[in-house]
């Protein structure tokens, strides 16, 4: 077991708790994964079904880069291969996956566009690398599957044509986004969560 599964599982608690109470991953929905150990790579994350508002520090699973538990009872959550892809393909040290009611209505609403853009807001400078308001985000939206190795190839795809983006979207699904720690994947979070609000907001005719 690595020395700092311990912390990591507090961490992971902590910010699924928070995440429930923003509305940001309600009953059993998403999931949080934070790197262990790079070589080889391990991951904790979070269980399959696993209310995340009742979450405990017991029920993180240790997994490797197969996806296959190490450590811990429960089942790993069915999303573990689009976890260990983002960690190993941006080399980030946690993956997060929410599920808002924003995000989820942007995702059908610009699925056909292949993704949206996000641009001319103070907010984006949260994101990591980016110096100005004058930024545009691009997150691609990819159809959602229940074909995991299908679903993690055409995310690959994405992650090399869009080296820049900061997250993408899975249609009537939710966000994935990413960070080189669990601070900044919780910042991101937070900046991309309150965009995507702002956006759907103005798409429904409520102007903030």
């Amino acid at each position: 077991m690595p020395d700092n599964i311990s912390e990591i599982a507090a961490d992971l608690v902590e910010t699924a708790a928070a995440f429930y109470a923003r509305g940001w991953m309600l009953g059993t929905s998403g999931n949080l994964s934070a790197v262990a150990g790079r070589d080889p790579l391990r991951l904790a994350i979070t269980p399959s079904g696993a209310d995340k508002g009742a979450l405990q520090a017991n029920q993180i699973i240790l997994i490797d880069n197969r996806g296959q538990a190490l450590a811990g009872a429960g089942k790993p959550s069915d999303e573990c291969p689009l976890h260990i892809l983002v960690a190993e393909a941006r080399n980030a040290g946690a993956v997060f996956h929410t599920h808002s009611v924003w995000s989820t209505m942007l995702s059908d609403r610009f699925a056909g566009d292949g993704g949206l853009t996000i641009a001319g807001y103070e907010m984006l400078k949260g994101l990591a690398g980016v110096k100005t308001h004058e930024h545009r985000e691009w997150l691609p939206i990819l159809e959602n599957s229940q074909d995991m190795p299908a679903l993690a190839d055409r995310i690959a795809e994405k992650l090399v044509q869009y080296p820049g983006a900061h997250g993408f979207l899975l249609q009537r699904h939710r966000l994935y986004t990413w960070g080189n720690d669990l601070i900044q994947a919780k910042r991101h979070v937070e900046i991309l969560e309150f965009l995507l609000e702002i956006l759907a907001r103005t798409e429904a005719g409520f102007h903030c």
